[in-house]
């Protein structure tokens, strides 16, 4: 273990108790924060620096069971709604690749862990690679529709992740941004045979988003979006847009994450979509 990671554990286990009396504290109140996490790739092979090895997931998800509520995204919105009376945590996956079948989905189907699994309708439709991998020697394997259906079968709702993954904040004409937004959606829920009501934005840093593509989501009927900055989502919170944080990383970062630190939520600035502006406004 390096001298960071020890004097990081050390830290951890000092305002344990705390986090414990915050979190007691918020929940009393129906208070209590919710964290969503996003996993990419559940292997063994460290092929890229989203891949997470198969022991270091099956310790996060163990952990996180004996300590929190476990819940879907729906639940996760209501929760937003009504109150909160206990800590909680939601799982989702972004891309969709193929690995995640072997280990990962299998362990939160046998554990009745809710999961939103999102992904690329382009690599899974047409079997290609993800844009992102294209762009090293790692062409690794997405999930195939086959898999899809099953895991939804299972009780995994899946989720869109756009068509190509793109950067959504420099897609800049609207047609683009209906493909990748609606008509993927559109074409995934065709193949796996049922709707696809959540979003997940590709990258998900607030200089991905724009309002444009915020508005477009509501109109084409989603329940929720979900960015990817960092962030608690707190009942009172806007229940479409959830914000998650990267579970890549060791248990402790977890940790560290879920268990509530406010100066992390003072850090996270909620990005806010404009209600009436839109880049598109000269294209009439």
């Amino acid at each position: 273990m390096s001298e960071q990671r020890f004097l990081k554990g050390i830290r951890w286990q000092a305002s344990r108790l705390n986090r414990w009396r915050r979190n007691r504290r918020l929940s009393a109140v129906g208070r209590a924060p919710i964290s969503v996490l996003v996993f990419h790739r559940i292997a063994d092979d460290r092929a890229n620096a989203w891949t997470t090895p198969t022991h270091d997931f099956q310790q996060a998800i163990h952990w996180l069971k004996s300590r929190f509520d476990m819940i879907s995204l729906a639940e996760t919105q209501a929760r937003l709604c009504n109150g909160s009376h206990r800590p909680a945590v939601a799982i989702t996956f972004d891309d969709g690749y193929a690995e995640n079948c072997e280990t990962a989905l299998p362990l939160l189907i046998a554990e009745r862990i809710p999961c939103t699994y999102f992904v690329c309708t382009e690599p899974v439709l047409e079997g290609t690679p993800f844009a992102h991998d294209r762009t090293t020697a790692k062409l690794l394997k997405p999930n195939s529709v086959e898999q899809l259906r099953a895991m939804a079968e299972a009780g995994v709702e899946i989720g869109a992740h756009s068509r190509t993954h793109p950067d959504f904040g420099r897609i800049t004409d609207p047609a683009t941004l209906h493909d990748e937004m609606v008509a993927a959606r559109d074409d995934l829920a065709a193949a796996i045979g049922r709707p696809v009501r959540r979003f997940a934005f590709p990258f998900g840093c607030p200089e991905n988003l724009t309002s444009a593509a915020f508005r477009l989501a509501r109109e084409a009927g989603y329940d929720a979006v979900l960015t990817c900055y960092g962030g608690y989502n707190m009942p009172g919170n806007d229940p479409f847009h959830l914000q998650r944080r990267s579970a890549e990383g060791s248990l402790m970062r977890i940790r560290n994450w879920t268990s509530f630190d406010p100066r992390h939520d003072r850090r996270v600035r909620r990005w806010v979509a404009e209600a009436h502006w839109s880049p598109y406004a000269d294209a009439s």
